[in-house]
């Protein structure tokens, strides 16, 4: 379970990152920087958002399987999983 733990001290620092970026990135329209430039920034903001919410997936998997006392019953939840991917992809 430690890598779990690890895992969501990985998530929040990227959030803490993104936070970063979107602040900036309200900063470069309240000053009127070149829209490509602010759109090259939301591009990052939003990839690292999207890496964070895969990362979070993944935790969610690890700690299904390493819960889930057998096979039938890790299908099940990985099928869970399964569906929120579609669901959010």
């Amino acid at each position: 379970m430690q890598e779990i733990g690890e895992s969501r001290k990985k998530v929040a620092l990227r959030l803490a990152r993104v936070e970063g970026q979107l602040r900036g990135i309200k900063a470069l329209v309240e000053g009127g920087a070149d829209c490509e430039d602010i759109a090259m920034q939301m591009t990052a903001a939003r990839r690292a958002l999207d890496r964070a919410f895969y990362e979070m997936l993944a935790c969610s998997l690890l700690s299904h399987v390493d819960e889930e006392p057998s096979p039938a019953t890790v299908r099940e939840s990985t099928g869970e999983l399964m569906r929120l991917l579609v669901k959010f992809a």
